[in-house]
């Protein structure tokens, strides 16, 4: 049995926190935040303090707070010697503070406080300095997920900016759409069936091999188009740019 101890518990603490303790392998022993708050009533067994001098001993210790805030709170840790890792997907593991060992943690998905995941199929990254926590992060990891993979901090910043691309500048296009359809009174839920279905070629296909629309086609009529509907918007610049970035990659252009 291994026992952790979850250090924050916003979005992915949260998720984390519920993820292992379904667990029969793992024993969430303490949920620790700076903030008071209720634990739901499925997490409810889990001992909770805000106070830092409390934090119990345990195998592993999980920060899940925000990447700026990371290295000043493990140099808070009233403890030495004991295998701390961060979640973040931008922050180097040496980040952390040298008192402890250090390690990365790194569930690579997009997590919502009140929106539970599935941690069956998401991929976890880790990296320690010792292989004997190495090997107990990936024992952790194999109990929520079928996906654990060994990832330098190097690597994962670039897996982290690649993140940013596929998650939130796409969730900005919706933003955009939607901003887009509610001028004219459309509902975006129009689009909900083509998202869905762009993101399901992508299980089959490769990015290349699924894109499709005008500026893939030169088709020079529509973009013109969309360009005069855009005229006096402020998302005219964001489609110019976007169109001829993929007229470059197909060796297209107007």
């Amino acid at each position: 049995m291994l026992n952790v101890v979850i250090l924050g518990f916003g979005n992915i603490g949260s998720n984390l926190c519920n993820a292992l303790h379904k667990t029969q392998q793992v024993s969430v022993i303490q949920v620790f935040n700076r903030n008071l708050i209720d634990l739901p009533d499925s997490l409810k067994s889990i001992p909770f303090t805000s106070d830092i001098s409390e934090i119990k001993e345990a195998d592993i210790y999980i920060i899940a707070i925000p990447d700026d805030a990371i290295a000043d709170f493990s140099a808070t840790l009233p403890f030495n010697d004991r295998l701390v890792v961060h979640t973040s997907g931008s922050v180097p593991m040496q980040a952390l503070d040298g008192k402890n060992k250090q390690g990365v943690f790194y569930p690579l998905q997009t997590f919502t406080k009140n929106n539970l995941v599935d941690f069956s199929e998401i991929p976890v990254c880790i990296e320690a300095e010792e292989e004997t926590d190495l090997k107990l992060l990936r024992a952790l990891g194999e109990h929520i997920s079928k996906h654990v993979t060994v990832v330098s901090s190097e690597e994962r910043k670039t897996l982290h900016l690649a993140a940013v691309f596929v998650n939130n500048f796409v969730n900005h296009m919706y933003y955009i759409s939607e901003d887009i359809l509610k001028e004219s009174n459309l509902d975006f839920e129009l689009l909900k069936p083509l998202i869905a279905e762009t993101a399901n070629k992508i299980k089959r296909l490769s990015p290349k091999q699924a894109h499709t629309g005008p500026a893939k086609r030169n088709d020079v009529k529509t973009i013109e188009n969309h360009l005069h509907l855009l005229k006096d918007s402020p998302y005219k610049n964001v489609y110019q740019y976007l169109t001829e970035a993929i007229q470059n990659t197909y060796g297209k252009k107007l």
